[in-house]
């Protein structure tokens, strides 16, 4: 299967051509565009002050990288864990050009730019004109964002792979990465639980007694509730019994009495 990387970048600044640098690179192996639970991260002492600003963004300061290994300390560990596997960020071409200017400052080749996946290019395709930052997508998508306070390379790195699998097509259930001799989980789908549907069989004494096989009135038409009677012949068998046996009662009463029967509430209509 496909094995491809997905990585993150914080970094002092906007711009390395104006001494910028990298501070933190996560990365997430993907195969199948599925984590596998391998991930690199690593703080790196940028060997310059860390502004203010951008310490709001990431949370990191002077104080926190100090002791942390240079770039260059780090880069074959990196390289290594990248391989020549298809690299996906989000806003890429931001993260493409500090971790060059970094490997072009220690000695490296620069990363090749036809290894680039860029998902912001990817979701502005899907969603043009809307916002398309990587909070954005989270909420777009339903991923849950409550512990992301600060930027942070291997969270931001674990919410893309959310974010990417989406715009990818989106989650097949049953589906996974296991190792050998493990056995993959299996998706049930439970659907809502059917209604009891408790049917009523009518007596034989009712069958014969219903207008279906014998009509009670001989000439329906000429009583007095004759039409009430013609449409109980016709269409008694769309009624339930209970209450076709009411309007029947009700219309025969009709024509014996000679003021209105009693009104009782049919069982059909409660």
């Amino acid at each position: 299967m496909k094995r491809s990387i997905l990585f993150d970048t914080e970094t002092t600044g906007l711009d390395p051509a104006t001494g910028d640098r990298v501070i933190e690179i996560a990365a997430v192996e993907l195969v199948g565009d599925l984590p596998t639970g391998k991930n690199f991260r690593v703080l790196i002492d940028p060997e310059r002050d860390v502004p203010e600003e951008a310490s709001r963004v990431h949370g990191f300061t002077a104080a926190d990288l100090e002791g942390q290994p240079k770039f260059a300390e780090i880069a074959d560990e990196f390289l290594a864990f990248i391989g020549d596997d298809p690299l996906i960020a989000h806003n890429a071409r931001f993260d493409f050009g500090f971790l060059n200017a970094e490997l072009k400052r220690a000695g490296y080749k620069p990363l090749d730019m036809a290894r680039m996946v860029d998902t912001l290019d990817m979701a502005r395709e899907r969603f043009p004109g809307m916002p398309n930052s990587l909070d954005a997508l989270c909420r777009r998508f339903g991923v849950d964002l409550s512990a992301r306070t600060t930027h942070n390379a291997l969270l931001d790195c674990k919410l893309l792979a959310d974010v990417y699998l989406e715009l990818m097509g989106g989650r097949q259930h049953g589906l996974g990465l296991v190792a050998d001799g493990e056995q993959a989980p299996s998706v049930t789908y439970e659907g809502p639980a059917q209604r009891r549907v408790v049917r009523v069989v009518p007596t034989a004494e009712e069958l014969a007694a219903h207008p279906r096989l014998l009509p009670r009135s001989k000439n329906p038409c000429g009583t007095r509730n004759g039409f009430l009677l013609q449409f109980l012949k016709n269409c008694g068998h769309l009624l339930s019994l209970p209450c076709f046996f009411f309007l029947e009662n009700m219309a025969q009463q009709t024509d014996a009495a000679s003021g209105p029967p009693e009104i009782l509430r049919p069982v059909c209509l409660k």
